[in-house]
């Protein structure tokens, strides 16, 4: 804890408990993740009984989607046959991304951008990253992702039906 009437120190002192962040995902110096508090580490002591199968149904939920989405010209979350996908996150990749979201959005589906600004572009890492300054890949896959929702909680029929929008979005725009 730390108690302070010095609002620099104050802001310095919020921006290191949250990676540096000033505005969600832009990191403005180098920080840490220190959110967690007593009421959170205790209701994660206890799902932590449930990972095993949280982490099975999220995998569930990406092979929905996966077929779902099969057809369509997204660029869909990949898994090397020698490891395991827990999919935290269902990320997929589109040229169309922010059409793509407001159409999800407008029909109340709500997605994420996760991580818009690449570590070498964020301006507490900007020039520190070896060999970081020309990394156009990355920059345009950045403006591309998309997380949709996925949770052990959504239903198969929301995954379904989340499915059927993208396709709806991507048959109507022609993408």
């Amino acid at each position: 804890m730390v108690v302070t009437n010095n609002r620099e120190l104050a802001q310095r002192v919020r921006l290191l408990r949250e990676y540096g962040w000033a505005e969600r995902y832009v990191s403005h110096i180098t920080g840490w993740n220190s959110r967690l508090d007593e009421l959170q580490a205790a209701v994660l002591r206890v799902k932590l009984r449930y990972l095993d199968a949280d982490n099975a149904r999220r995998i569930r939920l990406a092979t929905l989607y996966n077929q779902e989405l099969a057809n369509t010209s997204l660029v869909l979350p990949t898994c090397r046959p020698d490891c395991t996908h827990v999919y935290h996150l269902y990320v997929v990749r589109t040229k169309r991304r922010d059409e793509l979201q407001a159409y999800l959005k407008a029909r109340g589906v709500g997605t994420l951008i996760h991580y818009p600004v690449p570590v070498h572009l964020q301006p507490a890492y900007r020039g520190r990253l070896p060999g970081s300054k020309n990394l156009p890949e990355t920059e345009r896959v950045a403006n591309e992702v998309l997380s949709l929702p996925i949770y052990p909680e959504l239903t198969e029929a929301e995954v379904r039906a989340i499915g059927q929008a993208v396709q709806a979005f991507i048959w109507e725009a022609g993408a």
